[in-house]
């Protein structure tokens, strides 16, 4: 081959391959083209939506823009929306802090105006109860000296305008709740009642009177001339029918069965004296001057009480059962717990539950006792004393100092608040225990020693026998008291009267009409 067809194939395969390669390049550059175009037509179609979208966006932003206005706005205004809750909250909570104030202000000026009503009210209560008290002071004061008006009216024998003063007396006193028992009134009630009766009976001291079962009536005494008499009351008699009379014989003391009324005294000669009915028995003792007849513990038997020893007496056979021998000496026989009580010559008592069991204690009191008794209800124990002291003490253990008597006490008895107590300075004396200042009121007074005294079942007479062999009667009862007092009255004061002895400045009335009434009777 030579040099120029080579060189010509070669030319021509570079102008085929240069032709090929460009066709192949104007291919690829169509298709890029294409693709570019294509591509071209993306992105225009993405710019229009990326315009759409840079448009939406803006109107997004412009529309965030508004709405964080619009929130900025309102996050404004809820700042001062919430400034304006908060200072009407704190008005608020001001206002509520003054309304605490002013309730507490307005609970404070009520409770001072109730306070302020209180004390009115207790002022004029205070008032009420000032003027109250001293128109009762001066009433009951008006009562006790009409009283003692009284007792001169009865001195000087001026009986009728006496009974009229005695009532009217009481009549005060009892409207304005005072005591009847003061002194001056209840001596005058009780001589304008003719309250006492006495009739001698015995020829010598009388030591005891018991009433027989279920009647006031009828009672036995016995005395220390060896006398047992039968008493009945009929109106102002007292008819006497001697049961045993000896003057060898010092009857002490006298029993009756509350059951079968069997009368039982006893005598200082070693003496019992037994009547049943009909039948009379006398019963000699193995004691050393005998003086007491008790009811023993058991409720069975009695207890026959010696100086040195004691008997115990079956009821039923009227025989001594046992004796006891003792080592004092008996100087008082009581009751204390239902069972017998006795008092020696060493300062000590005795409760005998039964011969084998005698409890004995120290006596609380220094001195001799000569009277006591026991009461349950209420709780108290009364100690009589040989120089006219009594010793008065309750369930406490609080004694208290009763001084009205100036000798020896005989005998106390106690009826619920009132203790009674007799002398033998002649006098029997009232004692009510509730009182803050024990005073005696005197109920009875002779120049004879009074040995005994009893009350009848109602409580509204006392019984006595003295030295001198009397036997006395007296009306205690302030109501039956006042009852003779308006049966007996005849007249009523005259205006002269009246003003003269209860004074003008009370409104006249009609005591024979007057029946006692309340304070609030008052006029």
């Amino acid at each position: 081959m030579n040099k120029k067809f080579i060189v010509t194939a070669v030319g021509c395969l570079i102008l085929a391959g240069t032709t090929a390669y460009g066709l192949m390049g104007w291919d690829s550059s169509n298709k890029e083209i294409d693709e570019l175009k294509g591509q071209l037509a993306d992105l225009q179609r993405q710019g229009k939506r990326s315009d759409v979208l840079s448009s939406i966006s803006k109107q997004m932003e412009e529309i965030a823009y508004e709405q964080r206005k619009i929130s900025d706005e309102q996050r404004e205004e809820a700042i001062q929306q919430t400034e304006v809750a908060n200072q009407m909250r704190q008005r608020s909570e001001e206002e509520r802090h003054n309304a605490i104030i002013a309730q507490q202000n307005a609970l404070a000026s009520e409770k001072r105006a109730l306070e302020a009503y209180e004390l009115a009210e207790q002022q004029r209560e205070a008032a009420e109860e000032a003027r109250d008290t001293a128109e009762t002071l001066s009433y009951l004061a008006l009562g006790r000296s009409l009283g003692a008006l009284a007792l001169t009216q009865f001195r000087a024998g001026n009986q009728e305008i006496g009974d009229l003063l005695s009532y009217a007396a009481y009549l005060y006193t009892d409207r304005y709740n005072g005591d009847v028992y003061y002194p001056t009134i209840y001596q005058a009630l009780s001589q304008s009642s003719h309250s006492q009766m006495e009739w001698n009976r015995h020829n010598d001291a009388v030591y005891n009177l018991e009433f027989m079962p279920n009647s006031d009536k009828q009672l036995v005494s016995v005395s220390s001339y060896g006398e047992i008499f039968y008493n009945e009351v009929n109106g102002t008699q007292l008819k006497t029918t001697p049961l045993f009379n000896n003057k060898n014989y010092d009857f002490r003391d006298v029993y009756i069965i509350p059951t079968n009324g069997s009368i039982y005294a006893i005598s200082r000669n070693n003496f019992l004296y037994i009547k049943n009915g009909k039948d009379v028995k006398q019963l000699e003792l193995p004691l050393v001057r005998p003086f007491k007849i008790q009811l023993c513990h058991d409720g069975k038997h009695l207890l026959l009480i010696g100086e040195y020893n004691l008997a115990e007496l079956d009821q039923t056979t009227n025989t001594i059962v046992e004796i006891k021998n003792l080592d004092y000496k008996v100087v008082l026989a009581s009751r204390l717990d239902n069972a017998p009580l006795l008092f020696d010559d060493k300062g000590r008592m005795h409760v005998v539950r039964s011969l084998k069991n005698i409890e004995t204690r120290k006596v609380p009191v220094t001195g001799q006792v000569t009277a006591f008794e026991a009461s349950n209800r209420p709780h108290l124990q009364a100690y009589g004393m040989k120089d006219g002291t009594i010793y008065l003490y309750d369930n406490k253990g609080n004694t208290r100092k009763l001084i009205g008597h100036r000798s020896r006490v005989s005998r106390v008895r106690i009826n619920g608040n009132r203790l009674f107590s007799s002398s033998y300075d002649g006098t029997i004396n009232l004692w009510i225990t509730n009182t803050e200042k024990l005073e005696p009121i005197t109920l009875y007074s002779s120049n004879n020693w009074i040995i005994y005294f009893n009350y009848d079942r109602s409580k509204n007479y006392l019984w006595l026998g003295d030295q001198k062999g009397n036997l006395s009667e007296i009306l205690i009862s302030v109501p039956i008291m006042v009852e003779r007092i308006k049966q007996k009255l005849k007249r009523d004061f005259t205006k002269a009267e009246w003003n003269y002895y209860i004074g003008e400045q009370i409104p006249y009335e009609s005591f024979r009409q007057s029946k006692s009434k309340g304070k609030e009777g008052k006029q």
